[in-house]
């Protein structure tokens, strides 16, 4: 099995049972070893007080890209730490995207990258994941 197809199997299990990204609109964009991109419109239901996307929902994306990225290898792992800094707000209507890059994976913990866009491209949020490897896989290999 190549690493492109792990990949891909690995994204297919989780998204499966990921309820929480396809309740916001999330799409699956791209997935790949270290690197996954996801995307999502934000919608009336996204925005806060001040009429722009919600916080709430940029992390979430980026948390999301972040997954799919650091579970590709088919390992199950979580997240250790995340930390997001905005720096342009979403508009309603504007399709946000999200891609996760892989920055360093050693024994069991990583750290990626994610960057979240908007329709024209401008930056809207920088986000660092660590993750940890747990027991376990997406799917059974053949040896």
């Amino acid at each position: 099995m190549t690493p492109q197809e792990r990949a891909e199997r690995s994204a297919a299990a989780m998204w499966a049972g990921d309820a929480a990204s396809k309740h916001l609109g999330m799409v699956l964009d791209t997935v790949g070893p270290g690197h996954a991109i996801l995307s999502f419109t934000v919608r009336p239901e996204h925005l806060n007080g001040h009429g722009i996307c919600h916080g709430g929902y940029i992390f979430t994306l980026a948390d999301s890209a972040f997954a799919f990225a650091c579970n590709s290898y088919n390992r199950l792992v979580v997240a250790q730490h995340n930390a997001i800094t905005y720096l342009s707000p979403g508009q309603e209507g504007e399709r946000l995207i999200a891609e996760a890059a892989e920055v360093s994976r050693s024994g069991r913990s990583g750290v990626y990258d994610v960057t979240v866009t908007g329709g024209d491209g401008r930056k809207l949020a920088l986000f660092r994941g660590a993750s940890r490897q747990i027991d376990g896989t997406h799917f059974k290999e053949e040896t």
